[in-house]
């Protein structure tokens, strides 16, 4: 059986996720390969595309979305909001949708015969329409019944209707994606047409063990949102071929278990929920000592965007705009050469012509807590 080393698999992770060079392509074929980018944060979303690619800016990313439509917006692996490739969504749609569901309390619970009808109700209403949150409220609650407008779930300071608790699946099952936006509010809209796809799971597992291999189901579940026994049936539909990471079993594609030659080097910075530290684990080798103290939100990855040096979470960062002026300061846990304070300022450097603004770097503590 083959073993690897941390720092095999890291370098090779770092290759396939485009952070060692320019990764090949544009938007679209970066987010394939990190298998989603995170978009809860939009300009998050940006940034890690952006840094990924020669050239690009936000522009780019926000055409490949909202005009060349070569991206869509919508929830992903545990029901966050994601940039997903557009060609691939019935493929996510045949995975995400096999999901196991997670029971709500009981006092807002709905019976699945209701979610159904929800479910369809969305789906109906955005039929050609670009609909607000509210205006796809009034739909759904006219065409399913006033249960649905109960403002029984506890949000922000306030209550939703009912029906909210199962707008993450109704995109599961590719019922709508994101909208342009209508101003400051955001809309939904149908989801593109394409034929259905009927190999969901075993390609996502696929897809996922491409790019943050060796794994375990356990870690796929945690990653995608199901649970273990829907992750190993997820892994029996792919050949696999186990390998042991630092002394532990895990498991690979069959036959993918080439590593770069050298150990990873340089200096990175990630936005917050980058999918690099998201997918990441074992997380006590990618977050180590210090790095899981200051860096992890509870055991949660992507609360804090991190300073990444030679594969591994090295300090964090943050930034403040200002107009076009941004303001970085990074909070390394370790000493930086002069070699890797020259790659930290280029990367800084990297970060205004992706974000179109004039940054400047501070070496310095960050007093920002964890982003939510």
């Amino acid at each position: 059986m083959i073993e690897l080393s941390w720092p095999q698999v890291s370098a090779r992770r770092l290759e396939r996720a485009g952070l060692v060079s320019a990764a090949p392509g544009g938007p679209e074929e970066t987010v394939a390969a990190m298998c989603g980018a995170h978009a809860q944060v939009m300009a998050a979303a940006e940034l890690s595309v952006g840094l990924r690619l020669d050239g690009v800016t936000r522009v780019h990313v926000r055409e490949a979305l909202w005009k060349e439509r070569s991206l869509v917006k919508t929830h992903g692996p545990r029901g966050t909001v994601h940039l997903l490739p557009a060609r691939d969504l019935p493929r996510w749609v045949a995975a995400l949708s096999t999901l196991p569901a997670t029971p709500a309390p009981a006092s807002i619970r709905m019976t699945d015969e209701q979610s159904d009808q929800v479910v369809a109700a969305i789906r109906d209403a955005l039929q050609g329409a670009e609909l607000t949150m509210d205006e796809l409220s009034e739909a759904v609650v006219a065409a399913t019944g006033p249960w649905a407008g109960d403002l029984v779930m506890p949000a922000f300071q306030t209550y939703w209707p009912r029906w909210r608790q199962v707008m993450h699946l109704a995109a599961h099952r590719g019922a709508f994606v994101f909208g342009a936006g209508r101003g400051r509010k955001v809309t939904y809209t149908a989801a593109p047409e394409a034929p259905p796809a009927t190999d969901g799971p075993a390609w996502l597992a696929g897809a996922y063990l491409r790019a943050y291999g060796p794994a375990t189901p356990a870690e796929f579940a945690q990653w995608a949102g199901g649970s273990v026994g829907w992750a190993k049936a997820a892994f029996a539909g792919v050949e696999l071929e186990e390998v042991r990471l630092e002394g532990r079993p895990a498991w690979v594609l069959a036959g993918d278990t080439a590593v770069p030659g050298e150990p990873p080097r340089g200096v990175r910075l990630l936005p917050y929920f980058d999918a690099y530290v998201v997918a990441g684990r074992p997380r006590e080798l990618l977050y180590a000592g210090a790095a899981a103290r200051r860096a992890l939100n509870g055991g949660q990855a992507g609360n804090f965007p991190v300073l990444l040096v030679d594969g591994n979470v090295a300090g964090v960062w943050h930034q403040r705009r200002s107009g076009s002026r941004i303001d970085v300061t990074v909070e390394p846990l370790r000493d930086l050469t002069p070699g890797q304070l020259g790659e930290l300022q280029e990367q800084v450097l990297r970060m205004g012509e992706v974000m179109e603004g004039r940054p400047r770097l501070t070496i310095g503590p960050v007093t920002v807590g964890a982003h939510a």
